[in-house]
């Protein structure tokens, strides 16, 4: 097992970390616990951890539908209503098991119920292991555009159970690997090195838990030594939203659309792809290091082509909370590795990179 100690609260990874869990239930004396899950995790996750944790079986189980779609207040209502009438109070606990759904919207429930009340996420998907459930940014999407309501609240403790990645399909898997991605370019070039030339595919049978546990130890490393100099996001922590102001759009839009909507890693790495145009446009990004990038999420995600007109596209991204000035702003790359903040770009470019991306695809 490896510990990570942030500023905030402690880390731990790996399949034992559920023995650190028992010990954290066990000293402290909360009212009554409540465990958060959705149809997914409660038929695969709650039976495991019940049985390895003999003082959660007596916790209230809360269960919600799965689905970026139900993260709004409507769920919320369900999820303050339920502790009501469980008698929750300041002294109650609540565990998040799930995906980065559950940990955004838990944890923004956790912390506006009574003032707040503590939680501790369990994340179960490799979105929500290497990025959602740290870094204590809670929300629900609002009038269908992505996180706009939500606080500043840090989890107690994170446990992180590589094995319950078992659980998820390729597809699933791919949708976090797309974070894992952005984290190495923003931050780590070496490590971008590595994950874009690894032998075997981790989203494959054979993937080891001991492999995806230094993976998602390195993407946490990276997140927190950016969060700890930035908790609220007034500068150098908006280097985590590469990708993530063309890809929100996309995905906002492909949520109100779309059947068979897109996740949130298959919407960031098209917008990793339409960003690195941006990049090596506006920050200088070496065409070389832009191909590469542009091949390997080629290569792994098999993206489809943008549909929506770029004015719809805009619309969505003047929404963004990183905007200032009525301006819309982007995190790009000066390099593989490194990420540059606070970047302005013209309607005209954001087209010609919508372009461009498109053009990849022909």
């Amino acid at each position: 097992m490896k510990t990570i100690s942030t500023e905030k609260h402690p880390i731990y990874i790996g399949n034992d970390s559920v023995s650190e869990l028992n010990n954290f239930l066990f000293a402290d004396n909360y009212s009554s616990v409540f465990i958060l899950v959705d149809e997914n995790t409660k038929k695969h996750c709650l039976t495991k951890i019940n049985k390895d944790i003999p003082l959660l079986k007596k916790a209230k189980i809360i269960s919600i539908k799965s689905g970026e779609k139900n993260k709004n207040f409507k769920t919320c209502v369900k999820i303050w209503t339920e502790l009501l009438k469980q008698n929750a109070d300041r002294r109650s606990l609540l565990i998040n098991l799930g995906g980065g759904m559950i940990s955004d919207i838990g944890g923004f429930a956790a912390s506006t119920f009574k003032r707040g009340i503590d939680f501790i996420n369990i994340p179960t998907t490799l979105l929500a292991q290497t990025d959602a459930s740290s870094g204590g940014k809670t929300g629900v999407d609002f009038n269908e555009y992505k996180n706009q309501i939500g606080t500043f609240a840090f989890p107690k403790a994170v446990f992180i159970i590589p094995s319950f990645l078992k659980t998820l399909d390729k597809r699933q898997l791919l949708s976090g690997f797309a974070e894992v991605l952005k984290h190495a370019l923003v931050a780590d070039r070496n490590y971008w090195k590595k994950i874009s030339t690894t032998s075997l595919p981790l989203w494959e049978k054979g993937a080891r838990d001991e492999v995806w546990e230094e993976i998602i130890s390195r993407s946490i490393q990276i997140k927190n030594e950016i969060v700890s100099k930035d908790p609220y996001e007034n500068g150098l922590r908006k280097a985590l939203n590469f990708g993530h102001t063309i890809g929100h759009a996309i995905e906002s839009l492909s949520l109100r659309k779309d059947k068979k909507h897109l996740l949130h890693g298959e919407a960031i790495a098209i917008g990793m792809m339409c960003e690195s145009y941006l990049s090596r446009k506006y920050c200088g990004l070496p065409s070389k290091e832009m191909e590469e990038i542009n091949s390997f999420i080629l290569s792994v995600f098999n993206p489809k082509p943008i549909k929506h007109s770029t004015q719809t596209l805009l619309a969505m991204m003047k929404q963004d909370k990183k905007n200032r000035d009525s301006e819309i702003n982007f995190t790009l790359l000066s390099s593989s590795g490194k990420a540059e903040i606070n970047n302005s770009c013209s309607e005209e470019l954001i087209e010609e990179a919508i372009k461009f991306f498109n053009s990849l695809l022909a």
